[in-house]
C-alpha cells in the first residue's frame, strides 16, 4: 500500500484548512485533501461577512458580550475575549491574501450590522464574502506550492493502540480513498488537522453544500476525541423559499440593512416575540418563523426591503438581487419568501483555540470544532471570524516545534477482508434520505422527549444496519459520507436527551425555562 508522508496533513479545503496551511508552509510539507474540489465547502457560500472590532464607538468588550448573549451565556466568556481579541491581525492575513473589503467613499471601512450586534463590525466583500476570501486563498496557496489533493475522502483516521504500537494513544494519520481511481492509501503526519465543517446536510433542509456530512466529527469520535455540545445546530432563518432554489440563503446583512420579517399580508411579527425585532438573534427568530408558520399553516413568511430602494438594494446586495430576479422576485417590490434550514454546527470537537484536542497529533479547526465561542447559538458572522483566528493559533502551536516521526512508524496495509463490490447502492440511499428525514421531523427547531426517543431509537437500528453494510462491501464515497453521517445524527440525539432545558438552539416543550446551573455536553467513545 502507498504512503504518502506529510509534516502537516490538513482536511478540509475551507477557511480554516487554507489559512493554517498557508501559516504552517513555512515549517515544514503541508499536505491539504478534500473530498471535492477546493472551493467545495460552506466557506465559498458564505455571503454575510466577517465580524472584526474595527470602529472607534465599538469595543471587544462589546462584541464579546454580544457573543455571549446570543449563546445564551453558555460560550466561555475567556475564548470569546480571546478570539474576538485575534481578529483584527487575521483579517490583516486576508488582506495580505488579496481579499478587497468593502470601503466606503472616503477610504474608511464600509462595515455592516447584522441579528445580535449592537455595533457595525462585519467587514464584507460585497454579498458573496466567503466565495472572495475562498478565491483568494485558493490563488495563495497554489503560489505558495502547497500540495492539495482533490477529490479525496478520509475512510478513517490511523490511532497508535490499533496498529500495535506501545505507548500513549495518538494520531498517526489516515487512510484515504481516492474517488477517481478508488485507489485507498495512507497519509502519515505527527500532526493530522481536521478542519472538515459542519454537519448540516443531517437534515433534510439544509442551506449547506453537499459535502457538509460532519466528517471531521465522525472520524475524531470514532478515534476517542470528546465531542461537545452537538445539540445546537443553527437554522439560518432566512433561506429563500422557491422550489428551483437549492439551499440559497437570503443574508442576515439584509435585516442588517432595514428589512422585516412579515407575514403573506405585509404584516411585521417580530416584536411580539422580542423587542428587537427581526434583528434579534437567529435562534430566536428562527423560532419565531417556525411558530408563525404552524399558527397559520403558511408554507413560509417574507422579508420585506423594498423600502430601500431598487438603486441602494442592486448595489449593496447585487448577488442576491440577480439570483431572487432568475427566480421571477424583484426585491425591489416583492415579498421575499423564507424558511428556516439547517446551517451551522455551534457544537463539535472539543479542541482550544489554537486546535487541541485530548488525542496527541490530532487538531480540529473551524466549523467541526467546539472550542467555546459560539455556546448554545452562534451570533452572526462569527463564524468566518472563529475560523481565521484559530487556523492562526492552531499554526503558531504547530509550526515552530515540528514533530517528526513518518519513517520509523509503520503503517499496515488497508484490510478489504472479505468485502465485496457493492450490488445494493439503492440501500445507501434509501438510509440517507431517512435520516435526514427522521432528523427534520423529530429533532428541528422545537423538541420533545417523545420525538427525541423516536429518533433515538431509529437511529440506533440504522447505525446497526450501515455497520454491517459498512463491511460487508467495499467502501465507496457515498457509503462513507452515510456512516458519518448516522453517527453525526446520533450524537446530535443523544445530546439533545442529556439537556434538560431551553437554551439558545435547543429548544423543549417538555423543559421550556433555562436551567439555573449552566454546564457543556460532553460525550466521549472509550478507546482501548
Amino acid at each position: 500500500m502507498k504512503v504518502v508522508d506529510a509534516d502537516y496533513f490538513i482536511v478540509g479545503s475551507g477557511m480554516s484548512g487554507l489559512l493554517s496551511a498557508l501559516h504552517l508552509a513555512a515549517y515544514g510539507k503541508v499536505l491539504v485533501v478534500t473530498k471535492g474540489r477546493l472551493q467545495d465547502c460552506n466557506t465559498n457560500f458564505a455571503q454575510g461577512g466577517i465580524c472584526c472590532v474595527m470602529d472607534e464607538n465599538d469595543s471587544f468588550d462589546k462584541h464579546a458580550r454580544d457573543t455571549m448573549i446570543a449563546g445564551a451565556w453558555l460560550g466561555n466568556s475567556k475564548v470569546v475575549h480571546e478570539i474576538c481579541e485575534h481578529a483584527p491581525e487575521a483579517i490583516q492575513d486576508l488582506i495580505d491574501c488579496g481579499v478587497k473589503f468593502n470601503r466606503k467613499a472616503d477610504g474608511s471601512w464600509d462595515l455592516t450590522r447584522e441579528g445580535g450586534h449592537s455595533a457595525r463590525r462585519i467587514f464584507h466583500a460585497g454579498d458573496i464574502t466567503g466565495e472572495k476570501c475562498e478565491a483568494a486563498l485558493i490563488r495563495k496557496i497554489k503560489k505558495a506550492g502547497v500540495e492539495y489533493r482533490e477529490g479525496t475522502i478520509v475512510i478513517d483516521l490511523i490511532m497508535s493502540n490499533r496498529i500495535g504500537i506501545k505507548g500513549r494513544h495518538r494520531c498517526l494519520g489516515a487512510y484515504v480513498l481516492d474517488k477517481k481511481t478508488n485507489e485507498i492509501y495512507a497519509v502519515r503526519s505527527p500532526n493530522t488537522i481536521l478542519a472538515t465543517g459542519g454537519c448540516g446536510k443531517v437534515y433534510l433542509y439544509t442551506c449547506n453544500p453537499d459535502v457538509a456530512t460532519g466528517d471531521g466529527i465522525a472520524l475524531a469520535w470514532r478515534a476517542g476525541a470528546k465531542i461537545e455540545n452537538m445539540e445546537f445546530m443553527q437554522f439560518h432563518p432566512t433561506c429563500l423559499y422557491h422550489p428551483s432554489a437549492k439551499r440559497f440563503l437570503i443574508s442576515e446583512a439584509v435585516r442588517g440593512e432595514g428589512a422585516v420579517l412579515v407575514d403573506k399580508h405585509g404584516h411585521e411579527f417580530m416584536k411580539k416575540y422580542d423587542p428587537r425585532g427581526s434583528l434579534a438573534p437567529r435562534d430566536i427568530v428562527a423560532r419565531s418563523i417556525d411558530s408563525e408558520m404552524k399558527r397559520t399553516g403558511a408554507d413560509c413568511m417574507f422579508l420585506d426591503i423594498r423600502k430601500k430602494g431598487r438603486k441602494y438594494i442592486s448595489s449593496r446586495f447585487p448577488n442576491i438581487y440577480a439570483k431572487c430576479l432568475s427566480f421571477g422576485i424583484d426585491m425591489a417590490k416583492d415579498l421575499i419568501p423564507v424558511v428556516p434550514a439547517a446551517h451551522y454546527t455551534c457544537g463539535g470537537i472539543k479542541a482550544t483555540t489554537a486546535g487541541e484536542t485530548n488525542i496527541p497529533g490530532l487538531s480540529a479547526i473551524g466549523e467541526c470544532a467546539s472550542t467555546g465561542l459560539h455556546g448554545a447559538n452562534r451570533l452572526a458572522s462569527n463564524s468566518l471570524m472563529e475560523a481565521m483566528v484559530c487556523a492562526r493559533l492552531a499554526a503558531a502551536r504547530l509550526g515552530p516545534h515540528p514533530e517528526k516521526f513518518q519513517s520509523e512508524v509503520e503503517i499496515p496495509a488497508w484490510r478489504i477482508g472479505d468485502a465485496v463490490p457493492e450490488d445494493e447502492a439503492v440501500l445507501v440511499s434509501h438510509m440517507w434520505d431517512e435520516i435526514r428525514r427522521l432528523m427534520w421531523d423529530y429533532v428541528g427547531i422545537v423538541r420533545t422527549n417523545k420525538r427525541l426517543a423516536r429518533a433515538a431509537h431509529r437511529i440506533k437500528t440504522l447505525r446497526k444496519e450501515i455497520r454491517e453494510y459498512y463491511f460487508k462491501y467495499l467502501v465507496t464515497p457515498d457509503t462513507l459520507e452515510l456512516r458519518n453521517l448516522a453517527v453525526c445524527a446520533e450524537l446530535i440525539v443523544k445530546s439533545a436527551q442529556r439537556r434538560h432545558e431551553s437554551r439558545g438552539l435547543h429548544w423543549t416543550l417538555d423543559y421550556p425555562k433555562e436551567a439555573k446551573e449552566k454546564c457543556q455536553t460532553i460525550f466521549s467513545r472509550s478507546v482501548t
